[in-house]
């Protein structure tokens, strides 16, 4: 029994090491992904909501892209690869400063006017900031991570 009582202790000990190595630090304080789009003095800070299609953006970065208007509603852009979209929820109602990522197409839009949803366009987060200035954006973009 004694021997089952040792070996009980140190198989607790090894794994409370275990997890330490595992699990980091701040495990319990994730910050939410956040990137920022900018050009030409213009910012806009988007938070990025837990999806793999957000993650699979957000290891992409940094890019610098061409942003084009679309339908007097959205910017878009055509990411490098495109986005998984399993456990990617459907927009329902896209706002000013909706970040979407549109599967059928495989472009990442920015809406600057309220649009209602499309089969096949994802959320992958809001505007934060500077969302009035989405219009803005044209030509080449820059987009990196922030608030790491």
């Amino acid at each position: 029994m004694r021997h089952l009582r040792s070996f009980c202790t140190a198989t607790a000990s090894l794994l409370a090491v275990l997890l330490c190595l595992v699990v980091p630090a701040n495990a319990t304080e994730d910050k939410p992904m956040q990137i920022t789009v900018s050009t030409n003095g213009v910012s806009i800070a988007y938070e990025l909501n837990d999806s793999t299609a957000s993650k699979e953006l957000y290891a992409q970065l940094p890019m610098t892209i061409e942003v084009e208007d679309y339908g007097g509603l959205e910017k878009i852009f055509y990411p490098p690869n495109k986005l998984a979209t399993s456990d990617t929820p459907l927009v329902k109602k896209a706002n000013v400063g909706t970040l979407a990522y549109y599967a059928p197409w495989g472009d990442v839009v920015m809406f600057y006017k309220g649009f209602g949803s499309a089969s096949g366009l994802y959320e992958l987060g809001h505007a934060v900031s500077g969302a009035d200035q989405i219009t803005s954006l044209s030509g080449t973009i820059q987009i990196e991570k922030s608030g790491d």
